[in-house]
């Protein structure tokens, strides 16, 4: 029945003189959970139905989308999206191209054993219930404590006018907990297993209960309260080692958002968005150091920005972005690829909803696994930091010149964890931050999941993945420079 639309839309596209049509039919699932203080907050449970149908008349773009699944409706927005292209193509500077793409049949879906959805809600619930008290009653300087939980799935349908017809099923969950302690005029925040609500995976319950979030709330406490007696971050230059849940950040602001083609080319341009890798610098720009190996990976398991197909029908792959510190490849769409003159596109486009367009997202954006393991960077390092799970931060609209700050950090001493610090804050330049790499671990490599990417207008939110351990960056800019 829903192919049956599908049909119904590209035919119709195709005899108002579309070049090229598609259609996505998705339903998606969404639920929140918030426990404040031990007790439930939020409880939200959203499902959204629709379709969105990109045509291309005249060479230029038409796009339009609605809520309603019938073929009345799908009818009348195809012809507003040709409408759209029409209009378009009268200001157009030249046609719309895109790269050729393999034809697919296939259905895919990301791998769970225990549904989500079938869950109880009182059984997430206790588990939220029961760390948000043990964290509000840790102590009496405790004035918030959270719990958050959230599931997602979508069931989709692509098909194109070139024949691709792709079913898929994309279904994540995780959460995290945090806690806000005020001593004085003091306030300080501790966050597990990373800031932004937590941790998420391409995954069932299973990976929810990997968590352990009751388990770690004293540990979330105890952290909590060393920090109104440890000391400042230090100022200077010193060596800088990143835990992997900043790690995946810094990868993200520095590494994702300015690989994405669209960016480069100034067609997105909004939240803090162009970027300094312009074309002439494909192939030749020393991005980082050799030990500097990322790529845009949406095949990683139980990676947030893992799929079988993007919605523009291009197969998942894995895409090097930067190749032993030089920068080889870009984030891509179909229209960009051809417009750049490469082979073929990254396979990054995606939408949020069936009524967004979809755009260059990022997938799994991945620092490769290096050499060491994560305490052998530790005992190596004579003078520095160790910091981790983000509070602060700060990039510019070219994506080069960025400031980060962090919950909670260590004074490294002669390869020894000595005293917490606190407030921790370094900044940098992209090429030169990442330049002064020069050790990337094995042991501690994990997938992280942010479900929280910001992109275009009307603005979009996507969930991405970063793959990174911990690493060390050499004579790094850190706390207060006079």
């Amino acid at each position: 029945m829903v192919s049956d639309f599908g049909k119904l839309a590209l035919e119709t596209a195709e005899k108002r003189g579309a070049s090229y049509a598609d259609i996505r039919i998705s339903e998606i699932l969404n639920e929140n959970l918030t426990v404040k203080n031990g007790e439930p907050e939020a409880i939200s449970y959203s499902q959204v139905k629709g379709f969105g149908v990109r045509v291309i008349v005249n060479g230029a773009w038409g796009f339009a989308g609605s809520v309603d699944v019938n073929r009345e409706e799908i009818k009348k927005c195809v012809e507003k999206a040709v409408d759209i292209a029409k209009a378009s193509a009268m200001l157009k500077k030249k046609d719309t191209v895109l790269v050729k793409e393999n034809v697919y049949k296939e259905k895919y879906a990301t791998s769970f054993k225990k549904d989500p959805f079938k869950v109880p809600l009182e059984e997430k619930l206790e588990v939220l219930v029961q760390a948000g008290r043990l964290l509000k009653e840790f102590s009496s300087l405790v004035k918030a404590s959270y719990a958050y939980y959230r599931g997602f799935r979508e069931n989709k349908l692509f098909m194109s006018s070139e024949g691709a017809e792709v079913n898929q099923q994309i279904t994540w969950c995780g959460g995290g907990v945090s806690a806000v302690a005020v001593k004085g005029s003091e306030m300080q925040i501790r966050s597990y297993p990373s800031a932004f609500r937590g941790d998420f995976a391409t995954s069932g319950y299973e990976f929810f209960e990997s968590l352990a979030l009751v388990d770690h709330a004293e540990k979330v406490g105890k952290e909590l309260l060393e920090l109104f007696e440890a000391e400042k971050c230090p100022s200077g230059e010193m060596d800088l080692i990143l835990c992997g849940d900043q790690l995946a950040l810094q990868i993200h602001e520095s590494c994702g958002h300015p690989t994405e083609l669209d960016r480069v080319f100034g067609t997105e341009a909004d939240y803090a968005g162009t970027s300094f890798l312009t074309p002439e610098k494909l192939g030749k720009f020393r991005y980082g150091s050799e030990k500097v190996n990322i790529v845009a990976d949406a095949t990683a398991p139980m990676g947030l920005g893992t799929f079988g197909f993007d919605d523009e029908g291009t197969k998942a792959k894995k895409v090097y972005l930067v190749k032993e510190g030089i920068f080889v490849g870009y984030q891509s769409s179909r229209e960009t690829a051809a417009q750049l003159g490469l082979k073929e596109s990254s396979g990054g486009m995606r939408a949020d909803s069936p009524l967004s367009l979809p755009i260059i997202r990022m997938t799994n954006i991945n620092l490769l696994p290096g050499d060491y393991k994560a305490e052998d960077i530790i005992e190596d390092t004579k003078d520095g930091i160790l910091i981790t799970t983000n509070r602060s931060w700060s990039i510019d609209d070219k994506r080069i010149n960025f400031q980060f700050g962090t919950e909670i950090g260590w004074r490294i001493k002669n390869g020894s964890r000595e005293k917490t610090i606190k407030n921790p804050t370094y900044m940098g330049v992209t090429p030169q931050f990442w330049g002064s790499c020069d050790a990337v671990s094995k042991d501690d490599w994990k997938m992280w999941g942010t479900p929280n990417c910001g992109k275009g207008v009307p603005g979009q939110v996507m969930y991405v993945g970063h793959g990174c351990g911990t690493a060390r960056f050499r004579k790094v800019r850190v706390g207060l420079i006079k």
